[in-house]
């Protein structure tokens, strides 16, 4: 089972590094709920360690603008070592998927 965890963790590694070569995204709180609001956001990226209060309200307004959240199974510097970024990073947005199946693996 771990093996399965760790493939799954791989996959999503390298979907969201497709992502960001190659489409539109959001990184921050704030700039994830504005996307969030006027309906762009495809996919929500949370980490491990996002502040239970923040990451209840980044679900309800997913659940209104019929956003897919995925749960990131790192805490947030996993997160932003992912993304490419030197600094931790709690959430990302996906506005626009470019070369990546990012959606439609986290739909299965």
């Amino acid at each position: 089972m771990a093996k399965k965890s760790k493939k799954n963790a791989e996959s999503i590694n390298a979907s969201l590094q497709l992502v960001l070569k190659s489409g539109k995204y959001n990184i921050g709180f704030q700039t994830t709920l504005k996307a969030m609001q006027a309906g762009k956001a495809k996919l929500i990226v949370i980490s491990r360690n996002f502040p239970p209060l923040f990451k209840s309200q980044l679900e309800y307004y997913a659940m209104l603008s019929k956003t897919s959240v995925h749960h990131y199974n790192g805490n947030n510097i996993d997160l932003g070592t992912a993304c490419g970024r030197h600094y931790p990073v709690s959430v990302v947005a996906i506005t626009e998927v470019g070369d990546s199946d990012i959606v439609a693996a986290h739909a299965q």
